[in-house]
């Protein structure tokens, strides 16, 4: 049987200090990302990587000096590749920071595949994210001049296994005392131009959080948008906001969930631990919790494999 290729795609993140500021450069060269004349696009991309390292760099520091979405793409992509068979070669394309999809695709080749599938390791489509890894395997897959079918997976958010193992994470993290708390999804926001214009992130997300919350009935809930990085109107209400805001009402006891991350980086470990941790605590909330990512947690990983097998015919 050929051998088929799965590329599992991310964002990346600086794997060291002196790697945040080419790391700012790549995600802000993206068109994708800051929407700026094209000819302007890099020039401009240089100068807010500049502004932005020495501020993210403390970001960094206190989280150990590097982001650790790498080695938990590698984890997730190594736990994959045991649920499936030999015909199968797992690789890991990151579209800011190594590896590069550039590297997968040599990956690839060198494995003679015969079939490749796209697996974003973004459960929500948006062209800001999936579309944007989508677009740069194009431009790496024409540059190599390749002929091989593609497959593409754009969005899994109501998965039943992706929804199972929201469910059994947030009960493993929160204990038999789940019902106490008062759950506030979080995702990363948008411009609210790119809604607008018909991309189904933020509907997605409502329904994932819909699908979730049937398992908890009794349980209070809002959703909200974190990690704004452009002065543009940006999809609401913000995290921090809400944090607050909920606070005033009187919540004390309350559990964030990164509804749209799959691995830990800057915007869980710094933007929701510690920046948000501070704001509940100052806010009055004397119980701040964050349920952890799904990273390599068995359901999850049991999704990856249906959506792959789905997509193989297998």
């Amino acid at each position: 049987m050929a051998k088929t290729g799965v590329v599992l795609m991310n964002m990346g993140g600086p794997d060291s200090l002196e790697a945040i500021r080419p790391f700012l450069f790549n995600l802000f060269s993206d068109h994708n990302i800051i929407r700026i004349p094209r000819p302007i696009q890099k020039p401009v991309a240089w100068l807010i990587a500049k502004i932005r390292a020495e501020k993210t760099k403390e970001y960094y520091i206190k989280m150990g000096g590097k982001s650790p979405q790498k080695e938990q793409t590698l984890k997730q992509a190594k736990a994959l590749q045991e649920k499936l068979d030999e015909d199968f070669c797992v690789v890991v394309a990151m579209r800011y920071w190594h590896p590069f999809t550039e590297e997968a695709v040599d990956r690839l080749i060198k494995e003679d595949v015969q079939e490749v599938i796209l697996l974003p390791l973004y459960p929500h489509y948006s062209k800001t994210t999936t579309g944007s890894s989508f677009q740069e395997f194009e431009r790496v897959y024409k540059q190599k001049k390749l002929s091989l079918p593609v497959k593409k997976i754009h969005s899994y958010h109501n998965h039943p296994l992706f929804i199972k193992s929201w469910v059994e994470k947030i009960k493993k993290d929160l204990g038999e005392n789940y019902k106490e708390y008062y759950f506030l999804f979080s995702a990363h926001s948008l411009p609210e131009k790119v809604i607008k214009e018909g991309d189904p992130y933020k509907k997605q997300i409502e329904e994932s959080v819909s699908l979730i919350m049937e398992n908890f009935p009794d349980v209070r809930y809002s959703i909200a948008y974190q990690s704004k990085v452009s002065p543009v109107k940006w999809i609401e209400p913000f995290t921090d906001e809400e944090i607050v805001r909920l606070a005033r009402e009187g919540i004390k006891k309350l559990c964030v969930i990164p509804i749209s991350f799959v691995s830990e980086h800057s915007e869980t470990l710094y933007e929701l631990d510690i920046q948000y941790g501070e704001l509940a605590k100052e806010s009055g909330i004397t119980d701040y919790k964050r349920v952890g990512t799904l990273q390599d947690e068995p359901f999850f990983i049991e999704a990856l494999k249906e959506l792959v097998l789905s997509e193989a015919g297998r």
